[in-house]
């Protein structure tokens, strides 16, 4: 077996990419979609027939401004994902958007507009998670959301206090970013060489993942934001990993021998509890935390400029109506 078949063996291998063809040609059991991956989309020939009907959608609900682009991109976003969900035998997530990450109503308000998308249009919402950054306010919406049945998936994690926020709060499953924290701690020592066993991506996912198994939360740990295939092996046996097609044809290409680094059955030990989160000390914790600060706040920025680019194609079509 190549490398991605017996990462399959001892993991659920996601395809992170919203391209229809590379889902079909690795078949994954789940598939995540974000802003930056809807942008391109957009831009693919594949997908414009979808782009105009959101847009005919937006103009028969005779909305004004802002409320034409919700409408328009959230239909596009469903639409998408919709596609998605015929291919895999999984979960398609579904992101929030990035704009209102610090606001907890209007992010449940979002998520069930898009559940009642799917839902109308024959996706059940067992086949979906809806993603939202990892802030305190995200977290809280997470949880009234999970209470009401429908199911997160919590992005832009980077750091502990995050992982044992969303834990807590009964989250379905989140996605500590390994390539975006690698990403930070190169940046600061651009001569140092860093391996994948000493990668800090690798080793907060690591960390979180022995954390949730000794505390027996069900929290799914979905390794994301890879560089190399090298993370990639070092979190073999992960409950989940998010993977580009380029880093699944890199493994699909590979017939080496994968180790399996992770295993689920990991005894409770006294010195692995931690105290409750509270707001205050979540929000202290991150403060303390300038890795984690600095790639929440600037993968919110990215998302939402990703946000307002797709909603300009979509000005831009509705232009020519």
């Amino acid at each position: 077996m190549n490398k991605l078949e017996q990462l399959k063996t001892m993991t659920t291998v996601v395809a992170d990419t919203g391209n229809i063809e590379s889902i079909r040609r690795f078949q994954p059991t789940d598939a995540t979609t974000n802003p930056t991956l809807l942008l391109q989309a957009a831009q693919l020939e594949s997908y414009q027939e979808i782009l105009k009907k959101s847009v005919q959608h937006a103009i028969k609900e005779n909305l004004p401004g802002e409320s034409f682009l919700q409408s328009a991109t959230d239909y596009f976003t469903v639409q998408v994902g919709k596609e998605i969900s015929q291919i895999i035998p999984g979960r398609v997530s579904t992101e929030v958007d990035a704009r209102l990450s610090f606001d907890t109503q209007a992010t449940v308000e979002k998520a069930k507009r898009f559940i009642e998308l799917y839902n109308n249009h024959g996706v059940s919402s067992d086949r979906i998670l809806i993603k939202i950054a990892s802030t305190w306010e995200g977290i809280q919406a997470a949880a009234e959301l999970e209470r009401n049945g429908i199911n997160c998936n919590l992005t832009l994690l980077f750091s502990f206090s995050q992982a044992v926020a969303c834990a807590e709060a009964g989250v379905t499953l989140i996605s500590p970013f390994v390539g975006r924290i690698y990403d930070w701690y190169q940046k600061k020592s651009p001569n140092i060489k860093i391996l994948p066993k000493e990668d800090p991506g690798v080793k907060s996912v690591q960390e979180i993942y022995r954390y949730y198994k000794e505390n027996s939360y069900p929290t799914i740990v979905m390794g994301a934001s890879f560089r190399t295939t090298g993370q990639i092996e070092e979190l073999a046996g992960c409950d989940y990993l998010t993977i580009s097609p380029d880093l699944l044809e890199a493994l699909e290409n590979d017939n080496a021998p994968l180790t399996r680094q992770l295993f689920p059955n990991i005894e409770l030990t006294p010195e692995n509890s931690t105290p409750k989160l509270n707001e205050n000390l979540f929000r202290w914790q991150m403060n303390e935390d300038a890795m984690a600060t600095d790639k929440l706040a600037e993968g919110i920025r990215n998302f939402a400029v990703n946000q307002q680019q797709l909603e300009n194609i979509i000005k831009q079509l509705a232009s020519q109506k």
